[in-house]
């Protein structure tokens, strides 16, 4: 019998690369669903990882992807699924991308394939986010999230957590996961690391949600995406991406890399 194949959707981006890297390393069979052929595809190729050119919305494309898959990151049906949610997914939240989440884990759920749900707290990747306005480069970090806190969790961690779902699915059907990085932070905490582990000043200089608002829509971004984050702000001011706790650890045994060591393997990025 083959060995099983697991289908990796968004394979470029930083979970899914993560969790690509993660079942290589496993000596799993891995395939990649990319938008296109590019450098960023090659090189998931170099890794031993069979890749497929399609688009999320296109039946046929997607169909030829699933043949022969056992379990996959975001997409049904499979044997099981690990579909990426946010921190703040709930119900109750009418009017709200939270519960766009929540909604979407419900659909898995229904499908009666095995699913669950990953909810990370704010990705440690959000410092280099690639926006006009955006200065962490410039060691200015600007965000509207007052002295609110967050364990920053980074995306090789996830990856990582992605990966052991999907190769033992049966104990975690049904189940949601936060997932946070080691330590809280509040803005200042990670201005602070960053000056010390990059050798460098950074500083946090609080926007308002208005002011935060109003650069995003003057950078040209897509309004229901400038809304999502302005509700994620509120939340996150409101203590709802705040905590942490070992599910990392537990998973994948190893525990979280902490704000520190995503600057010293990111340094390169933080200074481009």
């Amino acid at each position: 019998m083959a060995d099983p194949v697991y289908l990796i959707t968004g394979a470029t981006g930083t979970t899914g690369r993560a969790a690509v890297a993660a079942l290589r390393h496993a000596g799993k069979r891995v395939r990649a669903l990319v938008h296109k052929d590019d450098a960023r595809a090659e090189a998931l190729r170099k890794l031993g990882t069979e890749t497929v050119v399609g688009e999320m919305l296109d039946l046929d494309q997607v169909r030829a992807a699933m043949e022969g898959v056992r379990g996959a990151y975001f997409v049904y049906p499979f044997k099981s699924i690990v579909n990426m949610s946010q921190k703040p997914a709930r119900r109750e939240a009418k009017s709200h991308p939270s519960r766009d989440h929540w909604i979407t884990e419900q659909m898995f759920d229904w499908s009666g394939v095995p699913s669950t749900h990953i909810r990370p707290t704010f990705f440690a990747e959000w410092l280099l986010y690639p926006m006009d306005g955006w200065r962490v480069k410039e060691g200015v970090i600007e965000f509207p999230f007052a002295d609110g806190r967050h364990a920053p969790i980074a995306g090789e961690d996830q990856g990582r957590v992605i990966a052991a779902l999907l190769q033992g699915p049966k104990p975690h059907a049904g189940k949601a996961y936060p997932l946070y990085g080691p330590i809280e932070l509040n803005h200042h905490e990670i201005a602070e690391k960053l000056t010390k582990t990059l050798g460098r000043p950074f500083a946090y200089k609080p926007l308002t949600i208005p002011e935060f608002r109003s650069r995003m829509e003057e950078g040209g971004l897509n309004p229901r995406f400038v809304q999502h984050i302005v509700s994620v702000a509120q939340d996150y001011k409101d203590g709802i991406f705040s905590g942490t706790n070992d599910v990392v650890e537990k998973l994948t045994g190893r525990k979280p890399i902490t704000v520190e060591q995503f600057a010293e393997t990111n340094r390169a990025r933080f200074s481009s």
